[in-house]
């Protein structure tokens, strides 16, 4: 692994804190009795009780002025400059920790603890004066450089989503707002169990490794265990199980949980996801809707102090009721097309006229959710019931008590985006069994979204299940539209990635096959030419001026290679020079 100028130098200061015998990575407990936003909001009126703190975090900026610095010091809580004066730390005639430890072996992003006392500097900044420091961890990265004005704001920061998303770790440090995000989503999930709590409704686990997939129409992920010898499926819903438990004789049950769909990634979708489903028995789904509300409601409030959330443009707002729309009047409302009239073949074609994508594969139902899908949920923005669904797109749903060939279940949009999912589930193992069978019957023309049967699911049934209303609600989206987030990777700590790619870096010889001398190597690849295709695609009047300012740096006594012989390797390379 090639390393930077600035990660060998922090490893030679590593070293160095090591021969004065000072461990960069202590195990001894720190002990810490404040922080940086305890400070800052009491300090000012009460000052008697922050005369002896004790608080760690991580160095953020220095200001070295001879036997004086100031610091910035940021824990979980936030920021706090901190002072250190050489005297006060090293009283005696050895001023090592202060000339050396502090001013060159400590950089921006190492972690230290420190005590001493709070005071207000003549420009009436709350500050800690420094009496001791303690080193607990060296950092042997250097973090993004993060410019801001004279007025705090960030002009130049670290932003890159791709890189935001893979190191999460440096985007919580040096992006401190990015832990609001996840706060919140905590508090979501607080709010929601204590509610659920507060009913005394069960939080139980179900498997997450299945020998069935079901209780969703979706494709699973697949895995093998060994020792069984038997196939097994990551859950992409956790229904069957807590129905199960319904049928055991729990009034109510819920769980959060991870499900797993093997299916594409956009900024509203991640293959490993969150949700919370809840099963209360001797409720429907009218019930459901009107604890939904009462639950998002609460909800919202917790997390922002009001029913409204900003998102984009939009401002949303959670305070029920609802408006309830079945989907195929919000099907005519926003297309004119009345699908209760049309069959499965007339409403293929329209599809296929308005460009959406369908196959002969889709029954009636599956057509009815694309055109939904593609026609009606953008025009969704306020949190909207939509219900009463076609029965071929909900084989776990009772039949609709007074519409024929519907269910009794709703889907909860808010800004396009459907958040949760609730039925009157089905409890007639007959029925339900048909409706198993007309899914492989699906699956069979080729739908790879359709349920398999799930013969244990269907003899639960058999020992009686009382009528049940059940929901799963996606933590992540959420979490999106409370925190004003358009893409779900902000929301989920450790979204999944593309493989990082590893630069092939060229060897020795290839350097030197180009004609480069030896001695020219490791300079080239510090200055970040470490394939042959980025000597390639280099200018040589850049590399040529560059080695020239370089060669006295890495004290080479060399000559620097002419203009010429640079062209050459850049020739040799691959790439045609403009002379």
């Amino acid at each position: 692994m090639l390393l930077s100028e600035q990660e060998l130098l922090r490893r030679q200061k590593r070293e160095e804190l090591i021969r004065l015998d000072i461990n960069p990575y202590p195990p001894e407990t720190f002990e810490v009795n404040t922080t940086a936003k305890d400070i800052l909001e009491n300090y000012g009126n009460n000052k008697i009780d922050y005369k002896n703190v004790s608080m760690a975090g991580r160095l953020m900026s220095f200001r070295i002025m001879g036997s004086a610095a100031f610091a910035e010091l940021q824990d979980a809580t936030g920021r706090i400059q901190l002072y250190f004066r050489r005297d006060d730390l090293c009283p005696g005639e050895d001023k090592t920790l202060y000339n050396t430890v502090f001013k060159k072996l400590l950089d921006i992003g190492d972690i230290i603890g420190i005590t001493g006392f709070v005071f207000t500097t003549q420009t009436n900044e709350i500050s800690v004066h420094v009496q001791r420091f303690t080193v607990l961890s060296k950092a042997l990265r250097p973090l993004p450089v993060v410019k801001r004005d004279e007025q705090g704001n960030v002009y130049d920061g670290f932003t890159d989503p791709e890189l935001r998303y893979r190191q999460r770790y440096v985007d919580l440090i040096v992006n401190p707002d990015v832990r609001e995000i996840f706060i919140k989503r905590a508090r979501i999930i607080t709010t929601m169990r204590s509610y659920f709590d507060s009913q005394n409704w069960l939080e139980v686990e179900t498997p997450v490794l299945q020998n069935v997939h079901g209780g969703a129409a979706a494709r699973p992920f697949e895995t093998h265990h060994n020792a069984l010898d038997t196939d097994l499926y990551l859950r992409i819903a956790t229904e069957l199980h807590l129905k199960r438990l319904i049928v055991g004789g729990f009034d109510g049950v819920y769980e959060f949980g991870k499900l797993f769909r093997n299916e594409g990634m956009d900024r509203t979708h991640n293959p490993e996801f969150t949700t919370v489903e809840l099963y209360v028995a001797y409720k429907d789904y009218h019930w459901m809707m009107e604890m939904v509300e009462n639950l998002l409601e609460k909800v919202a409030v917790a997390v922002n102090g009001t029913t409204e959330a900003r998102f984009g443009d939009q401002v949303l707002n959670f305070a029920g009721p609802y408006p309830r729309l079945s989907i195929t009047d919000a099907i005519e409302k926003y297309t004119g097309l009345n699908v209760d009239e049309l069959d499965e073949a007339t409403i293929r074609d329209r599809c296929r006229e308005w460009g959406i994508e369908v196959d002969d594969s889709m029954g009636k139902g599956k057509l009815i959710d694309e055109i939904f899908g593609e026609k009606v949920e953008s025009y969704i923005i306020q949190p909207t019931f939509i219900t009463d669904h076609p029965v071929e797109m909900s084989p776990l749903t009772k039949k609709h008590r007074s519409k024929p060939g519907m269910v009794e279940r709703f889907e909860l949009f808010v800004n396009g985006k459907e958040i949760a999912n609730a039925y009157s589930e089905l409890t007639d193992p007959i029925d339900q069994k048909e409706r198993f069978d007309e899914q492989l019957r699906l699956k069979e023309r080729g739908d790879e979204e359709a349920m398999e049967m799930d013969d244990d699911f269907i003899r639960a049934l058999e020992y009686g299940m009382p009528p049940t209303a059940g929901i799963g609600i996606g933590i992540d989206r959420l979490t999106m539209l409370l925190t004003g987030n358009a893409s779900i990777q902000e929301v989920i700590f450790f979204p999944q990635m593309r493989p990082e790619k590893r630069v092939e870096v060229a060897s020795e010889a290839d350097y030197l096959a180009l004609g480069i001398g030896k001695v020219w190597v490791p300079v080239l690849q510090k200055m970040g030419f470490l394939t042959i295709d980025s000597i390639k695609a280099a200018n040589p009047n850049k590399i040529f001026n560059d080695l020239g300012g370089l060669r006295k740096k890495f004290k080479i006594e060399e000559k620097a290679p002419e203009l010429g012989a640079v062209r050459e390797w850049i020739e040799k390379a691959g790439a045609p020079v403009t002379q």
